[in-house]
């Protein structure tokens, strides 16, 4: 899994840069009877879905960049986090998960290449294995050659319903005792959707085998249904049978990230570094916190022992260069943005770059520099928000009022879950005497970020304007 943080940077001029880089009766009947419903509010601090109302006071927009989802970005891209999600159940269903996809892969150590997978690869005679034509139920009656033929149909062939009947077949045979096909039936479950039917699967397992793996699975399901505490118990009841296991902490560390109690979950981190002080994902974490909280150097110590460790990525050099700047060591941070560019493996990484370096020119004051970088973000990655926002405040400046209010709209309409874009249109239509059109864009602006004191300023100076009137 490849570290990728684009911490980016903030700029103070009169706009807002944005900052640096997720019933009637019958209804109730129908929630009674749904085992997968969930509560419709969730108590504080009990739901990944309002992550701001956790009680360990999250960190603003304003200083840490958030995702569509409201949650602050953090250190290090993990599976099924990333954008491109498949849009259709069907698409979803047959979409292979691999690590180049939104979707999980399945496992603690779903990072790792699984050997033999390339000699299996369809070749132009046909398939490796016609699924259509198996006697399942007489290899479910040879133990060792239907658990290999399990994993292929699973991660392989992504077929989940022929892996489903192929393990019920294979755990009746084995007289329900093995744990390992309970498993592999909850995995299936989990896969489309059935949640809680994985989730009792997964428990049958645990009772047999204490084993750390199922343990994941089973904490992915609770996430699945909106019970972070849920798992988070599960998780610590995990560590009082597997002392120091790194993927509990890990785990727990994550969870806490997600609900924005970014110092609990920094602890924890820490705590993952006694144990393996090679912990990529931890050191990456850590380091991006203290980015965040105006620690430019420490965090530089973290990247730097990312790099002795032989991470040598784009992002990493990215960050680097951030932090170097940050702590005002400019001899390295022009190198390090040239490292960069060079490691750069497709135009989304190219686009971060040169948005970060956008932010250099305006921190050095040179505005035509800072123009031309957003400029070739925009050219690699014609979807960037922030870099639509920044370059209209830049038009603001030179006084291009139509082109800035153009830029803005294109931005909010990409990003509606930012502030900043919202926040400028209701600036930039106040100041041309449009002040319906800047109350409601004010009025998104605080939705986003309901603490932006000058968005309540604003408010506060429409509200007067129209009670004149």
């Amino acid at each position: 899994i490849q570290a990728a943080w684009n911490l980016k940077t903030r700029a103070l001029t009169e706009m807002v840069y944005v900052d640096e880089i997720d019933m009637d009766q019958e209804g109730i009947a129908e929630m009674i009877l749904d085992e997968n419903a969930i509560a419709q509010v969730a108590r504080p601090g009990t739901s990944l879905k309002l992550p701001g109302t956790s009680q360990g006071g999250g960190p603003s927009p304003a200083v840490r960049p958030v995702t569509q989802s409201g949650r602050p970005i953090t250190g290090f891209v993990r599976p099924s986090t990333q954008s491109g999600r498949p849009s259709t159940m069907e698409q979803a269903i047959r979409t292979p998960r691999t690590a180049l996809t939104a979707r999980p892969i399945t496992s603690a150590s779903g990072g790792y290449v699984r050997p033999g997978t390339a000699s299996m690869l369809t070749n132009p005679d046909g398939p490796f294995i016609n699924l259509s034509r198996l006697n399942l139920t007489k290899y479910a009656q040879k133990p060792k050659l239907a658990k290999a033929l399990f994993e292929y149909i699973f991660h392989h062939e992504n077929d989940i319903k022929n892996a489903l009947d192929l393990a019920a077949l294979a755990t009746e045979y084995a007289q329900f005792k093995d744990w390992w096909w309970k498993v592999q039936i909850g995995k299936c479950y989990y896969r489309l959707g059935l949640y809680r039917e994985a989730e009792k699967q997964f428990k049958s397992a645990l009772k047999q085998q204490d084993m750390v793996d199922t343990i994941l699975y089973l904490a992915k399901v609770y996430l699945r249904l909106d019970q972070p505490v849920t798992a988070l118990n599960l998780f610590k009841q995990g560590l009082e049978r597997f002392p120091g296991e790194v993927t509990l902490i890990c785990g727990i560390a994550r969870i806490y990230e997600e609900m924005n109690n970014i110092s609990s979950a920094a602890e924890y981190y820490k705590d993952v570094l006694k144990q393996d002080n090679t912990h990529v994902e931890a050191i990456a974490c850590i380091g991006s916190n203290h980015f965040y909280s105006d620690q430019p150097e420490i965090a530089l110590r973290f990247y730097r022992r990312l790099l002795q460790m032989g991470v040598y990525n784009c992002q990493l050099f990215n960050n680097l260069g951030l932090c170097c700047f940050y702590a005002q060591q400019y001899d390295m941070t022009l190198s390090s943005f040239e490292r960069a560019l060079f490691l750069a493996e497709n135009e989304e990484e190219t686009a971060d770059v040169w948005y970060n370096l956008g932010h250099v020119a305006v921190g050095i004051g040179d505005l035509n520099l800072a123009y031309q970088c957003f400029k070739l973000t925009l050219v690699n990655n014609n979807d960037y928000a922030e870099a639509y926002n920044n370059l209209a405040v830049l038009e603001m400046r030179k006084g291009h009022t139509e082109q800035a209010r153009a830029l803005l709209q294109t931005a909010s309409s990409l990003a509606p879950h930012m502030y900043e874009p919202h926040f400028n249109i209701a600036i930039l239509s106040e100041k041309v005497g449009d002040l319906q059109r800047s109350y409601t864009a004010a009025q998104k602006s605080e939705e986003a970020f309901p603490g932006h004191v000058d968005t309540q300023q604003l408010m506060k100076q429409l509200k007067e304007h129209f009670a004149m009137l």
